[in-house]
């Protein structure tokens, strides 16, 4: 499985080798308690050991690694790890529903519809690749959108793991589960209904929905 280049425009050379070593370590490509070396990797990737080292330092602080004196050491990611960027990611998002549904929504939902319209497309073109960068829009978007530094710091931190878990989880859904595709859609359609009520508590069920559907979906994708 590869990384979309699409994905790494911008990116530095360290960023790029870091989306695709993450890649490789959530997939289990890459395995927990595997012992990496800096050499190694700027040998497989074409490169100086300075971007390796950036690269390193990414997946480091985002935990899928520990740096030692003796190599990389791969922690990966568990599926309790997963649970909790699933518990992080509704505190995040529940807080960025009820914030927008708190003032004038329309332009967001011209725009969010817009996003839904995308993953519908992609999805009759068989695409998971665009469905996975549109579902991660979707989301992304909408935290954007509640300007507040501190969420938007907290978001940052995980993006690149919630994305990568994103392309696994969509690509199994599009080569096992193609069933399931007009609900994922539906889902995002019924989050974005929610905002006429303007109802807390309807809001908050909403979410809630939303992410014991994509819990149970990534655990059977990832099994």
């Amino acid at each position: 499985m590869q990384y979309p280049a699409a994905w790494l425009k911008g990116s530095t050379l360290g960023e790029s080798i870091a989306s695709k070593l993450r890649l490789q370590i959530i997939n289990r490509e890459i395995k927990p308690g595997e012992i990496l070396s800096e050499n190694r990797i700027a040998a497989d990737f074409g490169a100086s050991r300075s971007p390796v080292r950036e690269a390193l330092k990414i997946l480091a602080a985002e935990g899928l690694i520990s740096l030692q004196r003796m190599g990389v050491h791969v922690n990966g990611l568990s599926l309790n790890n997963i649970e909790e960027l699933y518990d992080v990611r509704f505190l995040i998002e529940n807080f960025a529903w009820q914030r927008m549904a708190a003032s004038d929504s329309a332009a967001r939902i011209t725009m969010l519809n817009q996003i839904i319209d995308k993953m519908d497309l992609a999805a009759k073109h068989n695409d998971f690749v665009e469905f996975a960068y549109q579902d991660f829009c979707f989301h992304e978007y909408i935290i954007k959108e509640t300007k507040h530094t501190r969420i938007l710091h907290l978001w940052t931190s995980i993006s690149q793991i919630v994305i990568t878990l994103m392309l696994i989880t969509t690509k199994k859904i599009f080569s096992q589960q193609k069933k399931h595709i007009q609900s994922v859609i539906q889902q995002h359609q019924k989050l974005l209904e929610c905002l006429q009520f303007r109802d807390t508590a309807i809001i908050q069920a909403r979410v809630e929905e939303y992410f014991a559907d994509s819990r149970r979906t990534l655990q059977t994708s990832l099994l």
